[in-house]
């Protein structure tokens, strides 16, 4: 084996220990947070924002710091894409020995999503570059069309929270209903609730249609809803202190669950089953006790003072 490849073979494999070192003393860094030491996985991020088309963008010279998950491999290497496996070790040595020899690899693979990029092929490409300060990569692009912006460092959380304000601002301004209701008062924990809180609003006036003759606007329906059901069981839950035993949740999650719940107790009951008594049950059936939550604080602040 000549000098020079000696040379390459020893300081590929010293950048690896580097980078493999940097991942293991983040996790450790991290180690109460390691949500946010993840990257991202495409098929999660799809779930959340679901993309209404593909465009195919063809090459490009894409921003490195703008790639931030992986379609296959992103338990494989942490958010800032050092490896995380020492089976990593030769495919990433190799394509570090590469860049160290100015070799042109052919370009990676990318999705685009909401301006970031996640890699169908080219990780280890994509982790040496990050590891060597490179800037841009020649990738091969497909867009997957989402009118919601991601931006690098986005945790899983904070995205679900963007596409929950997103679907939120999206039902109230295209119904009209900031017109009736105050948009602060409902809140929500998931993705799809304010759709489905519509569709709840459309049950609604399709009962209120059945009793008269004429056609009822959708939103003297939908202040109908809030003012007869909405706020009721809100106001239960309240009352009864409910939402203590649900934390992490709003009142309008509780909302939700309750009248499901109403529902089916109706169908077993009767229609004569009180709202009230469907909350105390929901409650009591799937609430957390006051020792639970005790302890969950009690941890909580542990962690705090870490």
């Amino acid at each position: 084996m000549s000098d020079n490849a000696t040379y390459y073979n020893q300081k590929a494999g010293d950048d690896f220990n580097k980078a493999k070192s940097r991942a293991t003393i983040s996790s450790i860094l991290h180690a109460l947070t390691p949500e946010r030491q993840k990257l991202l996985s495409l098929e999660d991020v799809k779930n959340l924002v679901k993309p209404k088309s593909e465009t195919y963008i063809g090459m490009k010279a894409v921003p490195v710091n703008l790639i931030v998950g992986s379609e296959g491999r992103y338990r494989d290497f942490n958010r800032a894409f050092l490896p995380r496996k020492e089976f990593s070790r030769s495919r990433w040595v190799n394509v570090d020995k590469a860049h160290l020899q100015s070799i042109i690899l052919p370009p990676i693979k990318l999705y685009e999503i909401g301006g970031t990029y996640f890699v169908r092929d080219g990780n280890h490409r994509v982790s040496v570059a990050k590891m060597q300060g490179v800037s841009f990569i020649d990738a091969e692009v497909i867009r997957l069309d989402t009118e919601i912006k991601l931006e690098p460092g986005i945790t899983p959380d904070i995205l679900k929270k963007k596409i929950i304000e997103y679907e939120k601002n999206r039902v109230f301004s295209e119904t009209g209903l900031d017109e009736i209701i105050d948009r602060n008062t409902i809140n929500f924990t998931a993705t799809g609730r304010f759709f489905e809180m519509l569709r709840h609003i459309q049950g609604h006036k399709y009962f209120l249609n059945e009793e008269v003759k004429h056609e009822i606007p959708f939103l003297e329906a939908a202040e109908s809803w809030y003012r007869n059901l909405y706020l009721p069981i809100t106001d239960i839950v309240k009352e009864e202190k409910i939402l203590n035993r649900f934390p992490g949740r709003t009142e309008g999650d509780l909302y939700l669950w309750i009248i499901k719940q109403w529902d089916e107790l109706k169908k077993h009951y009767g229609d004569d089953f009180s709202l009230h008594k469907a909350a105390l049950e929901f409650s009591k059936q799937y609430g957390i006790g006051l020792w639970p939550r005790i302890k969950m604080i009690l941890k909580r602040h542990y962690y705090q003072l870490k």
